[in-house]
């Protein structure tokens, strides 16, 4: 497994040290807990609580206040419920004896049923696609003094229509990325799951500012996700192209409303 991929997973998969409680660790940078972090490390404290034919099918989760990256995160799970096809998880984060998140978490055991989807978007496959790298690269040796994250990760990202950065124009506010891990993560369900948590959180806001001559990290803007809701209907594996494809119905107050189609996204669906 690459290296940078295997010390995200170390991240992400949390530290458990009493039944119900979980510990949290988060890199240097950004200065506050990316969002996804947060929803991947709540998930997986979730998962390690339920038997293990329970499934996570739902997640619903509001962020509450800035987390601080030197500081642990405590994850404390409460067991709501274990029916007989469901079991409900609410699992609180906290720093400093203060909430920073909450989130329930909705498992199910396997079963068969009516199934159907709509058609996933048409668009170019990732293969023709510049990786969201290569852009960095290019806008950072035009722009210097101008990126403020890294141009690396575990992630390979390559935008259907991306902005110029420099100068961002109106534009309708539908965003497609196809995005996958670099490595292989095994037939794990819960990791790809945990992984498919903190991708999650990529490319919500940017989407919600198409409309707008501005992009999440222009000058003066202060962008934060507020709620945030997953749904997994089908397995999937991370480490092979995922479409993540957004719309930005509405915005209003200071806030935006950003959502993904319910369709399977997969490069060969089944």
């Amino acid at each position: 497994m690459p290296k940078l991929l295997e010390k995200l997973l170390n991240y992400l998969e949390v530290e458990q040290i009493d039944k119900y409680l979980f510990i949290g660790k988060s890199p240097s940078k950004p200065a506050r807990v990316f969002g996804g972090q947060v929803l991947a490390q709540s998930l997986s404290s979730a998962i390690r609580t339920v038997e293990a034919d329970r499934i996570p099918h739902s997640m619903h989760a509001y962020f509450l206040r800035p987390g601080d990256p030197s500081k642990q995160i405590v994850y404390e799970v409460d067991p709501i419920r274990d029916g007989k096809s469901f079991t409900t998880r609410r699992v609180v984060a906290k720093q400093n004896g203060r909430a920073i998140f909450n989130t329930s978490v909705s498992f199910q055991v396997g079963e068969a049923g009516f199934s159907h989807q709509i058609a996933m978007p048409d668009v170019p496959p990732p293969e023709e696609l510049e990786t969201a790298e290569a852009a960095l690269a290019k806008f950072a040796k035009e722009n210097p003094d101008a990126i403020p994250f890294p141009l690396t990760g575990p992630i390979e990202r390559r935008s259907v229509n991306p902005r110029d950065r420099a100068n961002p124009q109106p534009a309708e506010p539908v965003q497609h990325i196809w995005f996958k891990v670099k490595g292989d993560l095994g037939d794990d369900l819960s990791r790809h799951q945990t992984l498919l948590a903190y991708i999650s959180d990529f490319g919500l806001l940017g989407t919600a500012l198409y409309p707008h001559p501005v992009t999440p990290h222009s000058k003066g803007m202060q962008a934060a996700s507020l709620d945030h809701a997953l749904w997994f209907h089908r397995p999937f594996r991370v480490d092979d192209y995922l479409l993540y494809s957004l719309d930005s119905p509405t915005a209003a107050g200071g806030r935006g409303r950003v959502q993904p189609p319910d369709c399977d996204a997969r490069r060969t669906p089944a």
